[in-house]
């Protein structure tokens, strides 16, 4: 692939549909090779349009609008960075030879849908996951529940990132919170939940898997050293690499990496969601682009993982090299206001082996998050205890006059 100059008839233009604070990474990476990047998001001013080219407000998923941005667009690669979105119009846009889809447009339909990916997973490739059901009401969630799944169990939207809108279910009493809370907390209320069974796990892991191009120009499959990560109320909190794990359960979590992403295709960085025990390792959830738990990866690899998608998605060669020990710690808005000012990054920066990232999102929420802190240090648990010491000494305050 030739990459050409923005701004210029020779451009290589990249449109990146959603523009949060994982997509504004990828922007920056994009254009550090020369990239011309457009940004696409359902609100104004959000992270990735700050540093894109140019930016769109458009509801991803109204395909007729969707269809009218690309269109006036003409952008040879379209970058999926939410789940949000009229997929067929992807499908179209592909068979049409309008734009390559990242990764395929078929893998943008599987992976923005829990049904999709977890019947292709469990069904289709026969791999290890968690019992599951679909249930399109209460009635038919309580009776998914009582027929076979049982208690304690997890309930979330087929459709929602970050953990929004996900339960953990202890007994009859909690069902009807739990539908309620995945139907407000689904990027698209789609009607439909899955309900799993509860695992016994030990840790969970995102094994970041590269499917990127060799110097033959074959795609080969690349992957990161594991991630941990902490959630709480089924979002991330803090993560560190590398996660320790037995050498069974390292090269389980690849085959089954490998095989899920080899099925879906095309090129770019996987976040592939696993639940391990001892030797044994289950299939979560997989994601077609970088995870936040992987932002980590800004600290710890020679490329990040932001770096790596950017790689891959031109065609150019990977290094998924773990440079040292390393993690991440959420900085959260703490306050329903509307832009907010930071204090204390000098103080964050003043920790040892530790960096920040604000986001710059123009809204703020209490549990928002809108900053993360990433430290390095010669073990996982040090550079946690630093990552938390720096997100700590950030202070979200009004930036309004006292």
């Amino acid at each position: 692939m030739r990459i050409g100059t923005p701004l210029s008839p020779s451009a290589l233009r990249v449109m990146l549909l959603g523009a949060g604070e994982l997509g504004k990474e990828v922007i920056i990476a994009l254009q550090r090779l020369g990239v011309e990047v457009v940004a696409v998001d359902r609100y104004p001013n959000a992270p990735g349009h700050q540093v894109a080219h140019r930016a769109h407000v458009v509801t991803m998923t109204d395909p007729a609008a969707l269809k009218a941005v690309i269109e006036a667009e003409r952008p040879h690669l379209i970058v999926p960075e939410v789940e949000a979105i009229a997929t067929e119009v992807l499908a179209e846009i592909e068979a049409a030879g309008l734009a390559e889809v990242i990764p395929t447009a078929r893998a943008a339909q599987l992976t923005m849908n829990r049904e999709g990916i977890r019947r292709l997973a469990a069904e289709t490739l026969g791999l290890p996951t968690s019992p599951y059901r679909f249930a399109e009401s209460l009635p038919a969630l309580q009776a998914a529940i009582d027929e076979g799944i049982g208690y304690p169990c997890v309930v979330k939207p087929v459709m929602s990132s970050s953990g929004k809108g996900q339960s953990l279910v202890r007994g009859p009493g909690e069902v009807a919170t739990a539908w309620a809370y995945a139907a407000s907390g689904g990027r698209v209320d789609q009607g439909k939940v899955i309900v799993e069974g509860f695992i016994d796990f030990d840790y969970e892991i995102t094994q970041l898997t590269v499917r990127a191009r060799d110097e033959a120009g074959v795609v080969q499959t690349y992957f990161c050293a594991p991630i941990g990560h902490r959630q709480v109320n089924g979002d991330y909190v803090e993560s560190w690499q590398p996660q320790p794990m037995s050498p069974a359960a390292l090269s389980r979590s690849r085959e089954i990496a490998a095989a899920v992403t080899g099925n879906l295709g095309g090129r770019g960085l996987f976040g592939v969601e696993l639940f391990v025990k001892g030797d044994e390792v289950w299939f979560s959830e997989v994601s077609p682009r970088p995870h936040d738990t992987g932002l980590v990866t800004l600290a710890t690899q020679r490329y990040s993982e932001f770096d790596l998608h950017a790689r891959a998605i031109l065609g150019l060669p990977v290094d998924a090299t773990l440079r040292e020990p390393g993690a991440s710690a959420v900085i959260y808005g703490g306050r329903d206001d509307v832009g907010i000012a930071f204090e204390g990054v000098d103080a964050a920066l003043a920790v040892p082996g530790a960096d920040v990232r604000l986001f710059g999102k123009p809204e703020s929420f209490l549990k928002r998050r809108m900053g993360v802190a990433v430290a390095t240090a010669g073990d996982v648990e040090e550079a946690r205890r630093r990552a938390r010491e720096a997100a700590g000494r950030v202070l979200p305050v009004s930036a309004l006059p006292e």
